[in-house]
Parts: structure tokens; C-alpha cells; sequence
């Protein structure tokens, strides 16, 4: 296999840390967490305590103030550990980005510690009902009135949603009629008034992950909560987006690694006709198949992590990325479900929930075909 150059001794520690979270804090609770339809607030706050939260931010405002590649490492071992429940990256990576990138000096003092601690969970709400990955279609709107906005709308498949403390929230700012130019982001604190979630979600799969509808009624807010210039939010979205896209490519892979672990382990025990199911020249194949693809994948999405390191990833590098692990990842499982036989449908094994848990990465972070659009569009 060829070796990985991303990471550093200094990255072990690291690593041994967060694996040994996952594994004493979420795998043994998982059934709970998707009963409840969430993890446990409270573990927000030993993650915090922990430094595994918000760890790309800045020392000043509470994080470690390290590389993304220590990110890359919490979401691999979250995807290891078969665990689709706890939402730290989308936190940390995603939610903090926006205030510590685009976020004035008081507004990055007061939420990055917070967040850094658990104390404040994040959110973002770009998604409505009728929108879907066009955000330019948003129809939630943000109207000035003195020195306020007053936010009406409502955002569906909000992750961290339900025990979201503080949301950054894509809203409609003008009537220029083009979209890219009408949009603002703000954050709402959960506390406000006219301000609501709805109960969890029911999902096919990713049961444990904090995902709710949220509602604003006239909700009311000071100028001073949006995130950088009115009518800017579109861009700051774009800028940020394919780095969420390649975090979805980083866990398909890891995911789809993961099961293929389990896979092998499986198919050198389980017996039939007298001899594993590993021996058979179709398994040894699907399975030769697998990892073939998954190391040219894993070549790939460490080429483009390095390239984001440096602030060079493009647009069309990040949807490839999430297109193709994603696709793969679902096939790699699909097989993976097969080689199980009858057990690869019983949820008590950890490929029939990576099966349901997997589905949604090729819808959300915009779908795989909007992501072939983004590529078409470049050529």
C-alpha cells in the first residue's frame, strides 16, 4: 500500500486519544443515541474538555490551534469507529470556520471559546424545504428594522439542530433579484424569541445524529450577529464549501475502508462448504476489487487534503472527490452487505448500519449530481 505522508509522530497521540473517546464514550451507547435520536449533551462537553473540538482554531480563542490534518484525524476515526451520531465536524469544522474566517473580533472572542469547551453547540441552516442544494433559491428572509433584522423561515435537515445553541443562518437580505447577491449570514442564538425546532427527524439510517427542522417566526436579532458584509453570504458559502465537500470524501473512504475491514475478518471465519468464504476465488476477487479502489481513492482525497493545506484546492477537485468516494463507498458496502449473506442485513453487524448510515453522502454537501454539474462547468 502506498504510505501516507500526511501525518507526523506528533499525530499519534492525537489519534489514540480520539479513538479511545469513540470507543469508551459513543460505540458502547450507540443503541441509546439512536433511540433518542441524538448523542448526550453532555458529551459535547468531554469532548471539549478533551480538545477534540474546534482544535483548527486559533489558541486565542480556545482551540489548539493545529492544521487540518488533526481535523482529517478526528473524522477518520469517527468513520473507524462506525459512528454517524456525534456531529464534532460539522462544529468544528464547519460552523467555526465561518465565524473565525468571516466573523468580526467580538463575535470570534465571545462563540469560539464556547464552542471550543462545548459549552455552545453549532449549526448551520442553509437547507429549506423547497431548496435543496440550489441556495440560491433560499427563501427565509432577514429584513431590516432599525437596528435589528427580523428573520422569518424555515431550515429542514439541520444537523446539530436539536441541541444547537448557536446557528448560522443563510437568509434572503435583498431583492436584487439574483440570488448570489441577496444572501446574508447570521447567526441566531437558540434562545431567541420565535425561534423553534422541531422534534428529530425520523431517518432511513444515521439514527443517532442530531438532525430537526427549525422555525423562525419573527425572530429578532441585532446587525451586529451577521457574519460579515450584507449580501456577501453566498460567496463566503462558496469558499467554504469545498471543504466541506472533501470531508464527506474523507469519511467515505475511511468508511468504506472500515467495512472492508470487518469484511475480511468475516469472510476468513465464516465457513461454508467446509472451507471460509475468504478461500472462494469470487470473494478473494470483490475483495482484491475493494481494496484496489480504495487505495486509489485514499491517494486521491490525501492529494487533495495537501492541497487544501496550502489554500489551493479547487471547486472541481472537492466535487470530484465527494462524487466519486461517496459513489464508491456505497458500492464498496453493497458488496461488502453480499459477502455477509443473511447476516450483512442484521443491524447488530457494523456493515448493515454502514449500509443504512452511508446512503445520505451522496446527497448532502449538494448531491453527486449537482457535484458533476460543478465539474462539467470547469471543462
Amino acid at each position: 500500500m502506498i504510505p501516507r505522508t500526511l501525518y507526523g509522530p506528533e499525530h499519534e497521540d492525537f489519534r489514540k486519544t480520539v479513538r479511545r473517546f469513540f470507543e469508551t464514550e459513543i460505540v458502547p451507547h450507540r443503541e441509546r443515541f439512536e433511540e433518542q435520536q441524538h448523542i448526550d449533551r453532555q458529551l459535547w462537553n468531554k469532548a471539549g474538555e478533551l480538545g477534540l473540538l474546534c482544535v483548527t482554531m486559533p489558541e486565542d480563542f480556545g482551540g489548539l490551534g493545529v492544521d487540518r490534518t488533526y481535523s482529517v484525524i478526528l473524522m477518520e476515526e469517527q468513520s473507524y469507529a462506525g459512528d454517524s451520531g456525534a456531529g464534532f465536524s460539522l462544529h468544528s469544522d464547519i460552523v467555526a470556520n465561518y465565524v473565525n474566517n468571516f466573523g468580526s473580533k467580538e463575535q470570534k472572542a465571545h462563540w469560539l471559546p464556547k464552542m471550543a469547551t462545548g459549552e455552545v453547540v453549532g449549526a448551520i441552516a442553509m437547507t429549506e424545504p423547497g431548496t435543496g442544494s440550489d441556495l440560491q433559491s433560499v427563501k427565509t428572509t432577514a429584513v431590516v428594522d432599525g437596528d435589528d433584522y427580523v428573520i422569518n423561515g424555515s431550515k429542514i435537515f439541520i444537523t446539530n439542530g436539536y441541541l444547537s445553541d448557536l446557528v448560522v443562518v443563510v437568509a434572503r437580505t435583498g431583492n436584487s433579484g439574483e440570488g448570489s447577491k441577496d444572501l446574508s449570514l447570521i447567526l441566531v442564538e437558540a434562545d431567541r424569541p420565535g425561534f423553534s425546532k422541531g422534534r428529530p427527524l425520523k431517518k432511513v439510517g444515521m439514527k443517532a445524529q442530531d438532525t430537526c427542522e427549525l422555525f423562525f417566526e419573527n425572530v429578532r436579532v441585532p446587525k451586529t450577529n451577521r457574519l460579515g458584509l450584507e449580501g456577501m453570504g453566498f460567496i463566503m458559502l462558496m469558499k467554504e464549501l469545498a471543504w466541506e465537500r472533501l470531508m464527506i470524501a474523507i469519511t467515505s473512504v475511511a468508511g468504506g475502508e472500515a467495512v472492508l475491514k470487518h469484511t475480511l475478518d468475516y469472510t476468513r471465519n465464516r465457513k461454508v462448504f467446509g472451507k471460509p468464504v475468504a478461500q472462494f476465488q469470487n470473494t478473494r476477487f470483490k475483495l482484491a476489487e475493494m481494496k484496489a479502489e480504495l487505495s486509489i481513492a485514499r491517494v486521491y482525497v490525501d492529494k487533495c487534503i495537501e492541497m487544501q493545506l496550502k489554500g489551493k484546492l479547487g471547486v472541481d477537485d472537492a466535487a470530484t472527490a465527494k462524487y466519486w468516494t461517496s459513489d464508491l463507498m456505497m458500492k464498496v458496502i453493497d458488496e461488502c452487505v453480499q459477502l455477509h449473506g443473511g447476516y450483512g442485513y442484521m443491524l447488530e453487524y457494523p456493515v448493515a448500519r454502514a449500509w443504512i448510515d452511508s446512503r445520505a453522502q451522496r446527497i448532502y454537501g449538494g448531491t453527486n449530481e449537482i457535484m458533476k454539474e460543478l465539474i462539467a462547468r470547469t471543462m
